[in-house]
């Protein structure tokens, strides 16, 4: 048996160790798939927006993450961090505002980026793990850019 993927769709995914060093990686490794299949218009943007989401999972999850970036059959790419905490940042909760509540703070800025410059968004929480087992944790994810037209 053959598995063949439906054109214009392809996959990567990613483990990133608990390291201040875990955004550069991904930033890395999300320009070099979207160039890698001439998708160099969202090259930018995803490269922000999937820095704000691994540096939020290095900086309250207390572990590594997964990466896992997914070209759609509708053209647009989604990209999810999982991370071992079931935490649901504020910003991603249901009804949250859009813009964070001081902008003078240091930080609690770049969730609401993800929100403002995604064409969608969401998170997926496990909940809380059984003593002994593995399994607590979420996904946050986004989706950008609907396949360009014919020039």
């Amino acid at each position: 048996m053959r598995t063949v993927s439906p054109p214009g769709t392809w996959a990567y995914a990613l483990r990133l160790p608990y390291d201040p060093r875990a955004a550069r990686v991904a930033r890395v490794t999300v320009r070099a798939a979207l160039d890698g299949h001439g998708r160099h218009e969202l090259v930018d943007d995803v490269e922000l927006l999937v820095s704000e989401l691994v540096t939020n999972a290095y900086r309250h999850a207390g572990g590594g993450c997964s990466l896992r970036i997914t070209a759609l059959r509708d053209g647009r790419v989604r990209v999810g961090v999982w991370d071992g905490h079931p935490h649901v940042p504020e910003a991603f909760r249901e009804g949250a505002p859009l813009s964070p509540g001081d902008p003078h703070a240091p930080g609690g800025r770049g969730l609401h980026l993800v929100r403002e410059y995604a064409e969608a968004w969401g998170v997926w929480s496990s909940g809380e793990a059984l003593p002994g087992r593995r399994g607590a944790g979420k996904l946050l994810w986004f989706e950008v850019g609907a396949a360009p037209g014919p020039a």
